[in-house]
């Protein structure tokens, strides 16, 4: 069974770095039995680039940090639910579980009408993650 209270205190500390150099207060971790395998903080304005989201950030790091090309089956822990953005690529990686502490509104993968990360409707895709909601981790 995951920790989930210490992914998303590790979440809040790469927040809090990525807020100190002036970027969103995002921080994210991928885990996969038990063990981080890649961190992001939010680094879209530093870089002048729009994909680099904790999220995508954390699961390029995993990726090419273990060199597996695939998160297939690990689980996905933000402070912040992924946007429309990350939720592509959580889909694409096929990671199995999301938890994050905060909804970001109309920009939301889980909000309607373009719930990317929740849908069933892209046959493609295969099975949505399973996405847990702990506000009280803030």
């Amino acid at each position: 069974m995951e920790d989930h209270a210490f992914y998303l205190n590790r979440c809040l500390e790469l927040a809090q770095i990525a807020a100190g150099v002036g970027e969103s207060a995002v921080g994210c971790v991928i885990v996969k039995d038990g063990i981080i395998i890649g961190e992001g903080s939010e680094q879209s304005r530093r870089l002048k680039d729009v994909t680099r989201h904790a999220e995508v950030v954390a699961v390029l790091d995993a990726v090419h940090t273990h060199g597996s090309g695939s998160c297939e089956g690990a689980s996905l822990y933000s402070n912040v639910e992924p946007c429309i953005l990350c939720a592509y690529v959580i889909r694409h990686y096929k990671i199995a579980h999301v938890v994050f502490s905060n909804y970001c509104g109309e920009l939301g993968g889980t909000a309607q009408p373009f719930n990317m990360l929740t849908t069933d409707v892209i046959k493609k895709w295969g099975p949505a993650p399973f996405v847990e909601v702990l506000s009280g981790n803030q």
